[in-house]
């Protein structure tokens, strides 16, 4: 299975609950983070909802 690497760049600060849920639920805490996951329809459905927060990579 493919692999994603995901990175907090921008702050949870001031964002909905459920942004900030989303981002806990990738394993994300602090800004520069990264966090390596298998590429599936979940986790890509996710990194949607917060893609102005996170950057994204191959890995």
């Amino acid at each position: 299975m493919a692999k994603i690497k995901v990175t907090q760049v921008r702050s949870a600060i001031k964002r909905p609950q459920d942004q900030k849920r989303t981002l806990a639920a990738l394993g994300l805490r602090k800004i520069g983070q990264v966090v390596e996951h298998d590429t599936t329809p979940n986790i890509l459905g996710m990194i949607s909802k917060v893609k102005h927060l996170v950057s994204t990579e191959e890995a």
